[in-house]
């Protein structure tokens, strides 16, 4: 049975951009086993499930082959088995619509369309230049 570091699999398998990305992301404890860190040494094996927390989403993967280089995008699936539940994906989703209320912090100030965005979701446009007169109404009586 092949096995291969923990890294080196994760950058194989495109779920890294970079090995040095997926070192950080096994440093920072953002890769488990079943609830445990691992580190990037680490030697898998095939039908292993890894998650890998990449905010605000936890992704579960099952290893189909411990690969040590690079394959190309289209070979991925024979590589590994996104067992992700569907939950995480709803959740990416609300965090994709509402993404500008939400601001992470060290971002800086909003952009100008992020900040009419945001007045937009604040201020309804049907409450917009409407001159409510209530006096007039009063006087009808």
């Amino acid at each position: 049975m092949m096995e291969a570091r923990l890294d080196k699999w994760l950058w194989a398998a495109r779920i890294f951009k970079t090995r040095s990305i997926a070192i950080d992301a096994c440093k920072n404890g953002r890769v488990m086993m079943n609830g445990v860190k691992l580190k990037p040494s680490r030697m898998i094996k095939e039908g292993d499930e890894i998650q890998v927390r990449k905010p605000p989403v936890t992704y579960t993967f099952r290893v189909l082959q411990a690969i040590q280089n690079r394959v190309g995008a289209k070979l991925v699936p024979e590589v590994l088995e996104n067992i992700t539940t569907p939950d995480q994906y709803e959740l990416l989703e609300m965090n994709r619509i509402s993404g500008f209320v939400n601001r992470a912090r060290g971002t800086g100030r909003p952009t100008k369309k992020e900040r009419r965005d945001l007045d937009e979701f604040v201020q309804p446009a049907f409450f917009g230049d409407f001159d409510f007169d209530f006096e007039d109404d009063e006087d009808e009586e």
